[in-house]
Formats: structure tokens, C-alpha cells, sequence
């Protein structure tokens, strides 16, 4: 399924590790927990954050050229059905396009920027 880019939201502490380190996920990180890395298409994002960041801060959004992952991404059904990309594997910080800001509104939600 192609996409302009893919979205993986991470602690801000996650990701600078990831940058020290030189890899992501950092030794002792979750984001691998189910074995994958989840990311999400643009119009997926919003509603994941909500499920599962929702009133979390000082949170990042990665954007990520799926082309640049290679068979380790992987579209597979998920909630509903809908079809989200998992990566396999480290993420490749080359990678990665943008990292942005998730700011918290008082509402508890994340403020995106404008995504692909």
C-alpha cells in the first residue's frame, strides 16, 4: 500500500536516545512490545494517538519514507480491519523525514501538524 509517509508517535526521551544510540527502539523501549514497530498512514494517526497517547506529553511525531524500510514493513489488518503499516525491525534513522512536536491541548488530544 503506498504512502506518501508513515507515522510513529514516541516519547521525546525515546527518540533522543534513538538519535545517541544511533538506532530505534532504544535498549529497554516498549515500542516493540508486540514485536513491531506500529506506525500509522496520515489519515490513521489522529485516532491512534487518541487511543493510546491521550493526555501523554512531551511526545514526538516521526515521519517515515516507507520506501526506505524494505521488506520489514508490513501492511496487516488492525482496529476495524484497516490496514497499518509495521515495521520488523529497527527503524532506520535515515529513514525517518521530519520529527514534529505533539503538543497537548487542555482537551487531553495531541495538535498535528499538516501531514502527507
Amino acid at each position: 500500500m503506498p504512502a506518501a509517509s508513515i507515522y510513529h508517535i514516541c516519547s521525546r526521551a525515546d527518540w533522543l536516545a534513538a538519535e545517541a544510540e544511533g538506532r530505534y527502539p532504544p535498549a529497554g523501549s516498549t515500542a516493540m512490545a508486540d514485536g513491531f514497530l506500529h506506525f500509522s498512514a496520515a489519515d490513521q494517526i489522529a485516532a491512534s494517538a487518541r487511543l493510546h497517547w491521550a493526555g501523554k506529553a512531551d511526545l514526538v511525531l516521526l515521519a517515515v519514507a516507507p520506501e526506505a524500510l524494505g521488506d520489514a514493513l508490513k501492511w496487516e489488518a488492525s482496529r476495524g480491519g484497516a490496514l497499518f503499516p509495521h515495521l520488523y525491525g529497527d527503524l532506520p534513522l535515515g529513514a525517518v523525514t521530519a520529527v514534529h512536536d505533539l503538543p497537548l491541548g487542555a482537551d487531553g488530544l495531541h495538535g498535528f501538524p499538516p501531514l502527507d
